[in-house]
């Protein structure tokens, strides 16, 4: 079973651009226990991941807490707001709770809302 979790570990990781490595999956699996019902909203995560890099933005684990984040990295003020309204538009239709950082371009996706 454990192997079976690790292979998903490595597949969501080469997904969001990361080379897989035994760290890195274990803390993929503390942010998919973290994220409520992650199950329901996986696949959405990665739809939005590749929405973003449009606009320079991205999904990325966090270094600070064990949750996926959401990153605003966009070139311009406009594409930024775009970024922002994505993310608000994604997270209410497919009831995705998100909390933002500080007023940074910043938010974690904390799981999906029953």
């Amino acid at each position: 079973m454990r192997r079976h979790y690790l292979m998903i570990n490595e597949a969501i990781l080469r997904q969001l651009d990361y080379t897989p490595n035994e760290a890195l999956q274990e803390q993929m699996g503390r942010i998919i226990q973290n994220t409520t019902a992650f199950e329901k909203i996986e696949k959405h995560i990665m739809e939005l991941h590749k929405q973003l890099k449009v606009d320079g933005s991205y999904i990325a684990m966090s270094n600070s807490e064990d949750y996926f984040k959401i990153k605003i990295d966009a070139p311009s003020n406009e594409l930024t707001d775009e970024a922002h309204e994505k993310i608000k538009h994604w997270s209410q239709k497919y009831k995705v709770d998100t909390a933002r950082v500080d007023k940074k371009d910043t938010y974690y996706i904390k799981g999906f809302v029953h």
